[in-house]
């Protein structure tokens, strides 16, 4: 059935594809070399384009004079997959008391470096600019969680743990 041929033939064909996927490798990395570009490859301008507006400041402490904690408990359970309120430590770590504490402050919680980084407490506008992106906050943080695009979200979680401090 088989004989030394056939295992030649294959054997030559299995090392021709390879020789030749490695032929187009090197040619495409001659003909298109990525870091000569840097991060943006290309910046395509657009006639008559305007400058993007920038961002209407929020009030956040103008936002909790409206929060409502019922709500913001409700919204809570986003985070309770995580975070606990009575004092232990989850795969995040316990949020009672939160509100005023100092940043990766939690005795006993391995926290990531980024978030070690930080100074300063967890105002309430700090809370909210996390909650809003908080790799976007605190790059490389650990926390997977990708925020709460809605102000009034924010507020209430935060009203939430701040009636539990």
């Amino acid at each position: 059935m088989f004989d030394t041929m056939t295992l030649t033939k294959i054997g030559a064909g299995l090392f021709g594809a390879w020789l030749i996927l490695l032929l187009g490798k090197w040619g495409a990395e001659e003909l298109y070399h990525a870091e000569a570009h840097g991060e943006q490859s290309y910046v395509i301008e657009v006639a008559g384009a305007e400058e993007a507006e920038p961002e209407e400041e929020i009030d956040v402490m103008a936002l909790m004079a409206e929060a409502d904690i019922s709500k913001g408990e409700g919204v809570f359970r986003k985070c309770s997959a995580c975070h606990k309120v009575d004092g232990t430590d989850g795969v995040g770590p316990h949020l009672n008391g939160v509100v005023g504490r100092d940043v990766a402050s939690v005795d006993g919680f391995g926290y990531s470096g980024a978030l070690t980084s930080l100074e300063g407490d967890w105002t309430e506008e700090a809370l909210f600019g996390f909650l809003l992106n908080p790799k976007g906050y605190a790059p490389g943080t650990t926390m997977g969680f990708a925020g709460l695009k809605k102000p009034a979200d924010k507020v209430n979680v935060i009203a939430y743990l701040q009636s539990l401090n």
